[in-house]
């Protein structure tokens, strides 16, 4: 198994920042121009958060990123120091903000974590885990948060009604059984039968057509069946934790957004619940946007979704929510791939030396 150098890097690549950040700031200044309802008056509107409550946004993203790097740690078996783990985290989720989301940062998560020491069958099967849990909290956290929503969860906006209708709705619940029938093939094949996956993938590439991606499907399958050496006979002292650094990751995630909303406005129990619930069905709509992070995308859906909560602060609350939860990681990124590359690269070729 190799992994490709060249579009790894091309990948972690600071200057890929300026893309997402010209489309985020594009489509902010089109919905600044396109709005009548947003002016000087409202971008002040910033400043009448409640400041316990932006300090409660940016503690509960802090948690989050406490819980990733936790939860790297203990997948690996603790093979990573804090201080691995944190540069592994920061560069992974630098490589998912200057990429399409439907495209994600997997292979540069490997990638690092192979360059961090961790064999590369071992790499695989830690990244795949990673992939795993977090498809099965949505699965199966999805159907708890909406039933606590009480089928308030789509929104009922004049733009959606227009240019969507239920399709927005089609979109979640085709996502939602996509995801799942994903989640269990991968789950069979890591702890059942990784050689039976590789039987029938090979089997599904030797059709005429797909023939020339067989070799792929190979590969694909032997890093399957590493993987699932790795993972299987692991002990639930294994399990419980990362199991619950996901819960808690995507908890905080959502929970962020709670937050900052509540910074503004006063907010019931119902109303909180809603927000979570909706933020589940906007990640569907994230995940397949074809910009970097989902830039632009966010932004514009993110009125569609949570306006109704906002009296005029709407504008200014999906800037700080995209300044909080996504350009911090470009930049950090930018910081930390440098000296990650020193310390990974030159020190080693220096030893070997």
């Amino acid at each position: 198994m190799k992994l490709d150098n060249k579009k790894i890097f091309q990948t972690l690549n600071p200057n890929k920042i300026w893309v997402p950040v010209l489309i985020g700031v594009g489509i902010v200044f089109l919905m600044f121009y396109l709005d009548p309802n947003v002016n000087a008056k409202t971008l002040r509107g910033v400043f009448d958060a409640s400041a316990w409550g932006i300090a409660l946004a940016i503690f509960v993203i802090l948690c989050r990123d406490a819980g990733y790097i936790y939860r790297i740690r203990e997948i690996t078996g603790k093979r990573l120091t804090w201080i691995r783990a944190l540069y592994v985290i920061i560069l992974w989720e630098f490589a998912s903000a200057v990429t399409p989301s439907i495209v994600g940062g997997t292979a540069v998560a490997v990638f690092i974590l192979h360059k961090e020491g961790i064999k590369l069958g071992k790499a695989i099967a830690f990244v795949m885990v990673t992939a795993i849990l977090d498809n099965l909290f949505f699965v199966i956290g999805a159907p708890i948060i909406l039933f606590f929503a009480q089928g308030n969860i789509f929104p009922a906006s004049r733009v959606m009604e227009m240019k969507l209708g239920r399709s927005l709705e089609v979109l979640f619940w085709t996502s939602y059984a996509l995801y799942a029938i994903y989640s269990l093939i991968m789950a069979l094949a890591l702890f059942y039968r990784p050689r039976v996956f590789k039987w029938v993938l090979l089997r599904i590439y030797s059709i005429k057509w797909l023939r020339k991606w067989k070799h792929s499907a190979n590969e694909y399958g032997n890093q399957i069946i590493e993987a699932s050496k790795e993972l299987v006979g692991k002990s639930w002292n294994y399990w419980l934790p990362i199991i619950g650094a996901t819960i808690f990751i995507w908890s905080s995630r959502y929970l962020m957004l709670n937050a900052l909303i509540g910074a503004y406005e006063a907010l019931s129990v119902s109303e909180h619940i809603i927000i979570f619930a909706r933020q589940v069905i906007m990640w569907i709509v994230m995940m397949i946007s074809p910009t970097p992070g989902s830039s632009g995308t966010a932004e514009f859906f993110f009125a569609q979704f949570f306006s109704e909560f906002l009296s005029g602060y709407t504008f200014v609350t999906s800037i700080l929510w995209r300044l909080l939860s996504y350009y911090p990681y470009l930049l950090l990124g930018a910081i930390f791939l440098p000296r990650w590359i020193k310390q990974v690269f030159f020190k080693k070729k220096k030893s070997q030396s």
